[in-house]
């Protein structure tokens, strides 16, 4: 009978971005400010909202849930990012990883889709404005974040599922910073059509079906405010989509490079990048962009400080 070599391990250790000591001190440094960042501006978020009923709208109410997905998103990665700056020899167990792993693509997977309600949302406001509060009913709103949540959970199931059960003959060493299905899957001694087929899939239904839904609604959104006579107008319908846009242009700009670039001997590289782009920058910038560039945001803001001041007056 012929012996089955084929062996799971029961960790991985992650080379991470850099070897250098004082490097990786600086990027602890980095890294913690910026999830502290992350934390603060997508809690306010979270709060603004909450406190103030002026924001009790449908765009905010997605906004909530991408302000939630942030904050798990970068809470998911970062601190073990954080503790394997300060460590010489960088292990994740086997039940860690596959968490890990799990989480990172349900979050992702779900960001994409909200990002493609919020779309939608924005299309009806500048379109349909009539009857943009009968269009978008809290049952509405209530089914596509749930669709989005529920979509990106099943996506990550599965693929975790069937990335997870591959052997690697011994092999644990991730050129990696986190369990992501890429540096996993190059792991493995078996055949991967399989994992290759269930991650174009994968790409299609959480990635390229949104991407197409956002450059719809936003195809009819710019021939709408092209027909807006006055100059005024169009400033304030663009101005109601901007925020969104800045963050739909961050997030499926890159997840597209990504896949569109041809796989080479830097690909490990490039994909370190994105995801560090995706757990630490883009969680910290989010908030700044619907805050920064909204003028409810901003507003609420001011009224919640100033029924503060007048609490301590």
């Amino acid at each position: 009978m012929q012996r089955d070599n084929r062996t799971w391990v029961s960790e991985f250790i992650l080379m991470g971005l850099s070897s250098d000591r004082q490097t990786q001190a600086a990027l602890f440094v980095l890294f913690g400010a910026t999830y502290l960042l992350t934390l603060l501006g997508n809690g306010l978020i979270l709060l603004l909202i909450g406190l103030d009923t002026r924001l009790h709208l449908p765009m905010y109410f997605f906004l909530c849930h991408l302000s939630i997905v942030d904050i798990c998103c970068t809470s998911s990665g970062v601190p073990q990012m954080l503790v394997h700056f300060l460590l010489e020899k960088k292990t994740i167990s086997l039940a860690r990883c596959g968490t890990q792993h799990f989480f990172s693509l349900a979050l992702s997977g779900t960001e994409f889709l909200l990002l493609a309600a919020m779309a939608y949302d924005r299309y009806v406001a500048v379109c349909d404005p009539l009857r943009y509060t009968s269009v978008m009913s809290p049952r509405l709103c209530v089914a596509l974040a749930a669709v989005s949540w529920l979509v990106g959970l099943a996506n990550s199931a599965v693929q975790t599922a069937i990335t997870m059960r591959l052997p690697t003959c011994g092999h644990n060493v991730l050129n990696h910073v986190a369990c992501e299905t890429l540096a996993l899957v190059r792991l493995a001694c078996v055949d991967i059509t399989l994992n290759q087929m269930v991650i174009v899939a994968s790409s299609v239904v959480v990635l390229l079906v949104p991407c197409c839904l956002v450059l719809l609604s936003y195809t009819h959104i710019v021939a709408a405010i092209l027909r807006i006579r006055s100059t005024q107008g169009r400033r304030k319908a663009f101005g109601t989509c901007a925020s969104h846009l800045t963050v739909v242009s961050m997030s499926y700009g890159m997840a597209l490079f990504t896949h569109i670039q041809p796989r080479t001997t830097d690909s490990a590289e490039q994909d370190k990048v994105v995801v560090v782009f995706y757990a630490v920058v883009t969680p910290m910038l989010n908030p700044l962009i619907y805050s920064l560039r909204n003028k409810d945001v901003k507003a609420a803001l001011s009224r919640v400080l100033m029924r503060t001041s007048e609490l301590k007056h």
